[in-house]
């Protein structure tokens, strides 16, 4: 088989295309069509069906991603098998929520980069069910997101900690609005959120409708540090983990409002392919998570 087809079939999905496949690995179209074609040949499967106008993984293809990740691997593992064995290196892929990336990962990165630093490192700051996605199409080696639904038993999945959530607002929203445990009401002020499908976000809107509590409007602002400030400024309330706004509270500047929301926690995990080959750099990285967020 040759590993050229394999590079390209890989560079596809990552660069979401053919074309974009051909810019990355400066060959034409023609030439990156006659790999796939290749390697459907050798396999024995097809690799693409078009459902529209795009071209789309088959479930096959689908099912083998990580039997030729792994072929990828072996082959950089060979590569530095001379290189002194206590050196770690290699590319390592991460995708995570926003919310974990800056204030709970900045000690693990911190030390990761100590201890391995030739490793080149991608993080990706993602929405929950994205990083779950990516994972199960092969395009990152490591996942770690809050648990929003079960995975086949093709995938490691292990709970890393539980975070409570907490309901704020700013501590000048005015004194009648700060209750939302009464039914039936309408109040003048907005649900911020810095992602539409935010785990914390689903739980807060299935809470409003069963209350049947009305608010003005979703201020959708784009990322976590947005949405504190947002709050801070008095244009809305939200549902988030609460070591997000823990220093805000305790400064006075945002204040826990009462509720009744049955989901209180999320619990963060980290998940991988089980027949992917864990190497230095991923198993350093899992022995850091474990140790930092227990």
């Amino acid at each position: 088989m040759d590993l050229k087809t394999i590079k390209t079939f890989k560079t596809i999905i990552s660069e979401n295309g053919f074309v974009n496949a051909s810019y990355k690995l400066g060959c034409t179209q023609s030439t990156v069509t006659f790999h796939v074609q290749q390697l459907e040949q050798e396999l024995g499967i097809k690799l693409f069906e078009k459902i529209g106008r795009k071209m789309v993984l088959t479930q096959d293809a689908k099912d083998i991603m990580p039997l030729l990740e792994d072929i990828l691997l072996s082959l950089e593992q060979i590569k530095n098998y001379k290189k002194d064995s206590n050196e770690i290196t290699g590319k390592l892929k991460i995708a995570m929520p926003e919310t974990l990336l800056i204030y709970k990962m900045q000690e693990v990165l911190k030390e990761f980069k100590q201890k391995a630093p030739n490793v080149e490192l991608s993080i990706q700051g993602m929405n929950c069910y994205d990083v779950r996605q990516q994972l199960l199409k092969g395009n990152i080696d490591l996942g770690i997101h809050y648990d929003v639904a079960k995975y086949m038993d093709s995938i490691v999945s292990k709970k890393l900690q539980d975070f409570s959530l907490t309901l704020v607002a700013s501590a000048n929203l005015m004194k009648k609005y700060q209750n939302f445990t009464e039914e039936n009401k309408i109040k003048p002020t907005a649900i911020v959120s810095n992602h539409p499908r935010a785990l914390y976000k689903e739980y807060f809107d299935k809470y409003l409708e069963s209350k049947r509590i009305i608010l003005q409007n979703t201020l959708e602002v784009g990322s976590i540090e947005a949405t504190k400030q947002s709050i801070l400024s008095n244009l809305g309330v939200a549902y988030l983990p609460s070591f997000t706004v823990e220093k805000e509270i305790i400064n006075g500047e945002l204040i826990q409002l009462e509720h009744e929301i049955e989901e209180k926690i999320v619990s963060a995990i980290y998940v991988h392919h089980k027949n992917k080959y864990v190497t230095k750099a991923m198993s350093l990285f899992i022995k850091l998570l474990q140790k930092k967020m227990k």
